[in-house]
């Protein structure tokens, strides 16, 4: 038996970061891992100029994901301000770069996923910062503010943390039951379960995809493996090294 902390992920706006290419910044259709370990990181206080915490915070917990609903793409269209630096200098900060005597102007795209929904499951390793009862409270109250991805992507829901022993990943993250979330925003409806007619409809439920990382029994076959750039090796400098993520489709029409 393993033990897992389970989380509900919906927002109205996500993002869910890829490589940034020049000044397009992609979104994956479900949470990077580096995300969930901000998300962590931020509900215990763990800031990311804390080299040690973030090292344990990478060490210590690992993530499995069941998509609900890929929601929608959005790309949004910035233009930035960047300064122009004289020959043979760099900016050290933003805030220099902005003060410099020549400004120009850039064209920045950053794609979002609308209304798209996922559930976390959290494993706990030895190496970990908290354990998950600690993680759980800390998660209803938590030490920063929270967001999928980005700051501009609040939550639209609370997360709802709750703990699972089963043997297999597919167990934790199909046989825990959630309240619906439509029925949630309806006040003079009778609390439903997730996921009821009206949810289906409108966050168009087709087939759901199950991601885990390597050392979990997810109980499942897998379709296909992928590879990610979202490992953190260091939050002050942004690196992110490559990893393996495991991928299960289910039955039924693709979204």
């Amino acid at each position: 038996m393993t033990d897992y902390l389970l989380l509900r992920l919906y927002g109205p706006l996500a993002s869910w970061g890829e490589i940034a290419v020049g000044e397009l910044r992609h979104s994956a259709a479900h949470p990077s891992r580096s995300a969930l370990l901000g998300l962590l990181g931020a509900t215990l206080g763990i800031t990311r100029d804390d080299e040690s915490g973030q090292r344990a915070l990478t060490a210590g917990y690992r993530f499995g994901i069941k998509l609900e609903s890929t929601g929608s793409p959005l790309r949004d269209y910035h233009t930035i301000q960047v300064g122009v630096a004289p020959r043979k200098f760099q900016f050290r900060s933003r805030r220099q770069e902005l003060a410099a005597a020549k400004v120009d102007t850039i064209l920045s795209a950053r794609e979002y996923r609308c209304d798209s929904l996922a559930l976390v499951a959290v494993e706990a390793l030895p190496e970990a910062p908290a354990d998950l009862d600690t993680l759980a409270q800390a998660l209803r109250q938590p030490h920063f503010p929270l967001y999928l991805g980005r700051k501009s992507c609040p939550l639209a829901l609370p997360l709802l943390p709750q703990r699972a022993a089963t043997t297999t990943l597919r167990e934790a993250l199909d046989d825990m039951t959630w309240p619906s979330l439509l029925g949630l925003l309806d006040k003079h409806q009778p609390q439903q379960s997730w996921p009821n007619r009206q949810d289906r409809q409108a966050f168009r439920i087709k087939q759901v995809r199950y991601y885990w990382e390597d050392g979990m029994e997810a109980g499942l076959q897998p379709s296909f493996e992928a590879v990610r750039h979202d490992q953190p090796l260091s939050r002050t400098r942004w690196q992110f090294a490559p990893r393996r993520e495991w991928v299960a489709l289910s039955e039924g029409e693709q979204a």
